[in-house]
């Protein structure tokens, strides 16, 4: 019997973990090439993951709910069906089953596998043979193909076994003999060791094969800091999340107390805390705010959805608030800008990818509108229709929410007035929409009730001073002051 086994993919470009939402097949089903056996998420989105090769499902691997390296096996397959196609294109070759009398230079090569083209982000085509290492994590499941001969292992053996999580010996010789003499561990464990400041070469390995673990990682960081620092590192207590009881998903919800309830952070809420985090101690904020009479662009508003050459489109004041931004970043480009912390320039972005916050039921997410400065309205309120309702879907993808140049989110619909919002990583600002209430304001002299809002912008310092970040809030409150400026500034 031969066992072909599935790693969770990079889906995300460098991303190290995704959490598998919902399995499609179950043990015994058969499968074909392309068919999507899972849903995962990551990167604050939902992926279908299809299988690279035909069969019948032999073990799923992990549970729903369970988040996942990349690189782990998350499936095997039986592909008994393949080996005797195989046999048949090739007669003079010996049977996959019987390794032993096949040298290892003359193992013939799966022709399924050399003519398919890869079919995900992260996602290359194997040009080894399909038998495997035995691997603890696999159990008997890899212990039926075999161990797979020197020639046959990939070209770089220690990184394999790592991202398999049971580096063997022999393994770490392989690595050891093609240079690679630094310690094994799993990608999340390096970068967790990056970020407290830890050198792997130092840490005492405690798992299989020598490979080091998030404890490892955890304990020495304990034993360089004072005791009590140490306790909150090694085990830092989750914060529970704002979100609503009915947000949350089944299988997330932990131990839960008399008076107390603790869910794991994982997904879109643990990719936003760290990206916030990042954010906020990164690039230096400030906010500004400016409070203003927006009836006339409501009244506009009115007219554009009675226009019946606009039928069928979302007309909202969130439309022309985001017309109005790209308007105001015309006259003052310099706020279109990012830090470049390696060179140390500032980058001026002579394009706009306008980002809209989204709120779904995974958590708030920021995907933007490519080329956004290049719109017309028509297109640039199809666009936002598109973009949100593909966010609520779950379905946005990463290269959805990667480039954005500058941030809308809008908290009015909240009914909030303003707040500070933090800058998305990489961004130069980010505007926050208050409600637009009835209120008494002084009108041509008179106190009349008019509709009023306010915007908050935030912005990074060493990108924007006070003076650019003024000008380009007012320009912003202008346009929606007097809407006619969307034509004569334009």
């Amino acid at each position: 019997m031969t066992i072909r086994e599935f790693k969770m993919p990079d889906v995300g470009e460098g991303l190290t973990e995704a959490e598998i939402l919902k399995w499609f097949v179950q043990p015994g089903d058969t499968v074909t090439d392309g068919q999507v056996v899972c849903e995962v998420e990551t990167a604050k989105a939902a992926v279908e993951l299809p299988i690279p090769f035909d069969g019948v499902v032999h073990a799923l691997l992990f549970e729903e709910g369970t988040t996942v390296d990349v690189g782990q096996v998350i499936i095997s397959v039986q592909t008994d069906a393949g080996a005797a196609t195989a046999e048949a294109e090739a007669p003079a070759a010996a049977p996959v089953a019987a390794p032993a009398e096949v040298p290892a230079a003359e193992e013939p090569a799966e022709p399924a596998a050399a003519a398919r083209q890869p079919v995900l982000v992260g996602y290359g085509v194997s040009q080894a043979s399909t038998k495997r290492r035995p691997r603890k994590a696999a159990g008997d499941v890899v212990a039926q193909n075999g161990t797979a001969a020197p020639a046959a292992v990939p070209a770089q053996p220690a990184v394999a076994a790592t991202q398999n999580g049971t580096a063997a010996p022999a393994a770490g010789s392989a690595g050891a003999g093609s240079g690679a003499a630094r310690a094994l561990a799993k990608p999340p464990v390096r970068k967790l060791a990056k970020d407290l400041g830890i050198d792997l070469a130092t840490v005492v390995p405690t798992g299989d094969g020598g490979v080091v673990t998030r404890e490892d990682v955890h304990a020495a960081a304990a034993a360089a800091i004072a005791p009590q620092v140490a306790a909150p590192v090694a085990a830092a207590p989750v914060p529970a999340p704002v979100r609503a009881p009915a947000e949350v998903p089944a299988q997330a919800a932990a131990a839960a107390t008399g008076r107390e309830t603790r869910i794991p952070v994982k997904g879109v809420r643990k990719v936003t805390a760290q990206a916030m985090v990042g954010s906020a101690f990164t690039a230096p904020h400030v906010t500004e705010f400016i409070t203003f009479d927006v009836t006339r662009t409501m009244k506009l508003v009115q007219e554009l959805k009675d226009d019946p050459d606009l039928a069928g489109l979302r007309i909202n004041p969130l439309l022309l608030i985001a017309k109005a931004v790209l308007v105001a970043i015309r006259r003052n480009p310099d706020v279109n800008a990012s830090w470049d912390e390696a060179a140390q320039e500032i980058v001026l972005k002579h394009y706009v990818n306008l980002g809209i916050a989204a709120a779904t039921p995974r958590g708030l997410i920021v995907p933007n509108i490519k080329d956004a400065h290049t719109k017309t309205l028509r297109e640039l309120s199809e666009s936002l229709s598109g973009l949100v309702a593909t966010a609520r879907d779950g379905k946005t993808s990463p290269s959805d929410m990667q480039n954005g140049t500058i941030t809308l989110t809008n908290v009015g619909v909240f009914g909030v007035d303003t707040g500070t919002p933090i800058l998305n990583p990489g961004e130069s600002a980010i505007l926050a929409v208050g409600a637009i209430k009835l209120q008494p304001w002084v009108h041509k002299g008179k106190v009349k009730p008019r509709q009023v809002t306010t915007l908050a912008l935030s912005f990074d310092h060493r990108l924007i001073d006070g003076e650019l970040g003024s000008r380009f809030l007012a320009d912003i409150a202008a346009v929606l002051e007097h809407p006619r400026r969307l034509v004569t500034w334009a």
